[in-house]
Formats: structure tokens, sequence, C-alpha cells
């Protein structure tokens, strides 16, 4: 049985080199907590991703499609009844990835899909995922992978689609569905809506960066590292927090 793996970006890479794990991947390169989801088809969506990634993140359309695009093709290329495992962390920017790549690749039903957790050890660390993840921890990880079921696989698409239409609603009923494969999910769903609440005031991410900025933390780097402690159910990177804290340290 063949088997591949499907990795949130590039940094497991090099971790999953020092395991006995075969190397056989995917890597998702993308950050759809972030910029317009908004596409009639999937063509149309990977130019809609490609330019705001481009205007974004100063890179050009071209490297899109050639870095990340070429890599999610490779999904249709998966031969059936292959074993495909999803290394993707709790927290929102790693769950709307793999809502996506669910969505992907529930189109080739033959394939075996399973979820693999990180290790966490401490409460402390739910959010830190496989970055702290020792050698062991990620074969450890692996051999405790959850397969997917047709109903997990049904959750994981009408997630992803809920998410890409804005519909907060069903996004939030969806998160009440219990899964094996889903862990926090109600917790991550309610992290996103209160980004985006009813009365139009500051979302959570903003009026927590506006609070660490009133505590007399001035740099990004004091921010970024408070942020984070407090609310890693995010799980942004530099460039996304950037931009709160950019617009926090110069509000209209």
């Amino acid at each position: 049985m063949e088997t591949y793996h499907i990795l949130n970006g590039d940094c497991l890479i090099d971790q999953l080199a020092e395991t006995k794990i075969n190397q056989d991947f995917i890597v998702c390169r993308e950050c759809l907590i972030d910029g317009n989801l908004k596409a009639n088809t999937l063509a149309n969506f990977w130019e809609v991703r490609a330019n705001f990634i481009a205007e974004t993140y100063h890179t050009t359309q071209e490297t899109y499609f050639n870095k990340t695009v070429k890599e999610f093709e490779k999904i249709k290329q998966l031969p059936n009844h292959a074993d495909v495992c999803l290394w993707f962390e709790n927290d929102l920017f790693c769950q709307t990835n793999m809502w996506f790549v669910i969505w992907l690749i529930a189109k080739q039903p033959l394939l075996n899909i399973f979820r693999v957790f990180p290790i966490i050890k401490s409460h402390k660390d739910i959010w830190k995922g496989f970055g702290i993840a020792k050698k062991e921890d990620l074969e450890n990880a692996y051999q405790a992978k959850v397969k997917f079921t047709a109903e997990d696989l049904a959750l994981g698409k009408n997630l992803w689609k809920a998410y890409q239409e804005h519909d907060l609603e069903a996004l939030k009923i969806l998160s009440k569905t219990p899964s094996n494969c889903f862990k926090y999910l109600e917790e991550v769903c309610a992290a996103h809506i209160d980004r985006f609440p009813p009365d139009h005031s500051l979302g959570r991410p903003d009026k927590v960066v506006k609070e660490l900025l009133i505590t007399k933390l001035t740099s990004f780097e004091e921010v970024f590292i408070a942020f984070n402690e407090r609310e890693g159910i995010y799980g942004f990177g530099d460039s996304q927090l950037m931009s709160i804290f950019k617009r926090q340290i110069n509000p209209k």
C-alpha cells in the first residue's frame, strides 16, 4: 500500500526527514486564513489567490502557480487505494488549509484519508503543534493517525464551503458536529467568527493587539510573542499579525 503525506508548510519536511516515515510529500503552501476566497471555479480560485498572494507578500503570480498550485495538483495524481495522511495542526490557520485540502481530496473516493494529530503533552502547548515535536513524537503521531469516515470527509467539505462563503452561521452549526478527525473544532470556528462582530466593532484579534499596545508593548516582536501566548488558536504568522499591528499602531 502506497502512503503519501500532505504537510501544512515546508517546515515539517526537515523534521520528518529524521524519522523512519516514508518521504512522499505534498506541501500545502497557502494561508487561507487571509485574503479573498470567493471564486466560482477552481481555476478562478487559483487566479484570485495568486493575485492576493502576489500583492500581499510581494511575489509574483507565476511563483504562486509554480510553488503552490503545482503542489495541490499532485493530489489529482494520487493512485487509487493509496493511504494519504494529512499532517495539520489544530489552530485556525492550519484548519482552514486542511478544510480546503479535504474539499480537493474528497473528489477521489478511492483514497484512504487519515488525520495525523500533533502529540500534545501539556495544555499550554495546545496550539504549538508539530513545531515542538521530537523525532519520536512525529513517529508516535503517525502511528496514532485517525482514518476519516465518509461523514468526516463530508464535514470537512462543508466546513470549507461555509468558510469560503463567509457563512458564519453555517460554520457555527457545523462546529458542533462530533468527529474524531477534528479536535477543538468548536473553539476554532468560534475564534474565526469572533473576527467579525455583528456590530462591526473591532474583531477579536484586533482587540487583543490593541490591548497589548495599551500595556506598553511597542515592538512588533513583543506583540507577536504576547499575542501567540494569548491567542495561539489563530496560528497567525508574522505576515497576518503584522497587518493587524499596523492597523492598531495607526488607527483611522
